[in-house]
């Protein structure tokens, strides 16, 4: 069986400024990187001002498992069925970090014949975005050292320092550190920790941007400490707005690039769903709303994260509305929520598992498949269910499958092929998704922005998450009253819990009861605009597996990387 790296390589790409006449992007908007990639300049969007706009069809999934449920290769393939099936469509992505492609997870281009290419400089440094993102947040952080250093005019607390460093790569050992030691030119010394890139909210504030005017206001709005008082600081009043936003001048542009079949991708920004709000940026999606009829996009994780954030707060922000949802399931991933086995994540799957059929599993299963639908089905939108079918699966499973969505409430539910088959793989599923779309829909929101910080949280952990209740920590109801106190009680929430659960308990699967989520801290992404609770211990740097993913990559005799998937 071919890799992903060698059925990308197999396709010749299409000189990039082909894909943009195609999909009615000028030559002037372009801003090329090589021969097939190339940023796409904001002119775009006041040309096509008054340009009627297409459908957005989301892409979610269930509780994703380390098997890996096919979330990017099913949107990237429906992109292709769409355009398989006759529909001008478009697909948007978040930028892969490099953290995920050289650890567990591999990297975000897709798979077998759904994948956007060139898939090997997309997912290493592609036009640079992920890096202008961390110089401007370390340089936010430096000028806060450097204002410590210099007598301290603002009385910045040390110890009250939010604002840490960032790298894109999972780093254990940069989770907690002292800086500033080596005596009286090394700074003041201050306890702190590095992120991964992803996780900064400068990458937030990228993802949820209209401008360079609004990147300028929310870069300034950034809180980065606290003085005696409890006073927060603020990243204009150190003055590096400016260069942080000069920094990102480039960054701001989507990047344009093409599947597998030469139809158009913009792939911009990238924030984690489990921390943040897990999409690409809403102007990767207003550009390509504005080119095609049809634009599929997805959110992080499963519809508990992503789904939730993307309603809540992405749709709120840019002020569109999704015309359908597809949530992805596979048979395998299924049984493993209905307890026919289990596995770390890095470890080596039970492919002797997959071999036997196991309905009861999978229909046990289900109940995680079903929780989402109907969470789904809150904000009144149809919902198609994207079942990612392998060799292994039969079809008594493939069927109970089926029953429970279609039980559920989904429009349909379709066998997805699109890694074996490319747009052709997805026909069905993409017919099913324009049929669903062209149902009326009632989209809403979960809960009215003038609910209390705590009616918020109590909303989606219950309505969510399924959770009997909701308990705060000390540390927790002093911070929701100070962010009362100044005035950010009307922020959206952006919840950082763990992916691998419907609750807060990474350890339970399919559809836990009887829990009550802890929520240990609340933070507030000002700049971005939400504020984030965390549902117990968030690690906001990962780490690296006993055998990363980077051990495989390297370079051949003739100086091309393998080993990246």
């Amino acid at each position: 069986m071919l890799s992903d790296l060698e059925i990308a390589r197999q396709v010749t790409l299409r000189p990039i400024l082909d894909i943009a006449e195609e999909a009615g992007v000028l030559r002037e908007e372009l801003q090329l990187y090589g021969d097939h990639m190339a940023k796409v300049e904001l002119d775009l969007l006041e040309r096509l001002a008054d340009a009627p706009e297409g459908k957005l069809i989301l892409v979610t999934a269930i509780t994703p498992t380390p098997l890996g449920e096919g979330k990017t290769v099913t949107n990237i393939g429906l992109a292709q069925g769409l355009r398989k099936i006759g529909k001008d469509a478009i697909v948007t992505l978040r930028e892969p970090s490099m953290g995920p492609t050289f650890g567990i997870k591999g990297g975000a281009c897709g798979g077998g014949h759904a994948q956007v290419a060139p898939m090997t400089e997309i997912n290493l440094h592609f036009t640079g975005d992920i890096h202008a993102v961390a110089a401007a947040n370390n340089l936010l952080a430096a000028m806060i050292d450097g204002h410590l250093w210099h007598r301290n005019p603002l009385g910045i607390d040390p110890r009250r320092v939010s604002w840490n460093r960032v790298v894109d790569m999972n780093d254990v050992a940069l989770r907690n550190i002292v800086t500033g030691l080596g005596g009286i030119r090394g700074g003041v010394p201050r306890e702190t920790q590095f992120d991964i890139t992803v996780a900064s909210e400068v990458m937030a504030i990228l993802a949820l941007t209209e401008g360079p005017r609004d990147l300028r206001e929310r870069l300034a709005r950034i809180q980065v400490a606290e003085d005696a008082d409890r006073n927060p600081i603020t990243a204009d009043q150190l003055e590096a707005t400016g260069a942080m936003a000069a920094l990102l001048q480039q960054a701001i542009k989507p990047n344009l690039v093409q599947t597998l079949e030469h139809g158009p991708a913009l792939i911009h920004a990238g924030p984690f769903a489990n921390i943040a709000v897990g999409t690409n940026s809403i102007l990767a999606d207003r550009m390509a709303l504005k080119l095609a009829d049809y634009v599929t996009t997805e959110a992080g994780f499963g519809a508990d994260c992503g789904a939730e954030k993307f309603f809540n707060i992405k749709c709120r922000e840019a002020g569109y509305e999704p015309s359908a949802v597809v949530i992805v399931a596979t048979v395998r991933a299924l049984q493993l929520h209905g307890g026919a086995f289990d596995f770390a994540p890095g470890t080596k799957p039970p492919m002797e598992e997959f071999e036997k059929e196991n309905v009861e599993a999978v229909v046990a299963g289900t109940e995680n498949l079903v929780a989402h639908i109907e969470n789904t089905r809150q904000f009144g939108v149809p919902i198609v269910v994207a079942i990612n079918r392998f060799p292994t699966d039969t079809d008594a499973e493939i069927a109970a499958v089926k029953e429970a969505a279609l039980g559920a409430g989904a429009e349909a539910a379709v066998e997805s092929n699109v890694w074996a088959g490319g747009g052709e793989g997805g026909a069905e599923l993409a017919a099913a998704v324009v049929a669903a779309a062209d149902q009326p829909s009632d989209f809403r929101f979960l809960y009215p922005l003038e609910a209390s910080i705590r009616d918020k949280i109590d909303t989606i952990c219950t309505r969510i998450y399924g959770a009997e209740g909701v308990e705060y920590s000390a540390t927790a109801e002093k911070k929701i009253r100070r962010f009362e106190d100044q005035g950010l009680g009307n922020l959206p929430i952006c919840m950082a819990k763990t992916h691998l659960s419907l609750s807060h308990d990474s350890k339970l699967k399919g559809r836990p009861r009887g829990f009550t989520v802890p929520i240990e801290d609340i933070r507030a992404s000002v700049g971005a605009g939400f504020l984030y609770p965390m549902c117990g211990a968030i690690m906001t740097m990962p780490g690296l597996p006993t055998r990363p993913a980077a051990v495989d990559v390297d370079i051949d005799e003739t100086g091309e990387i393998v080993g990246l998937f």
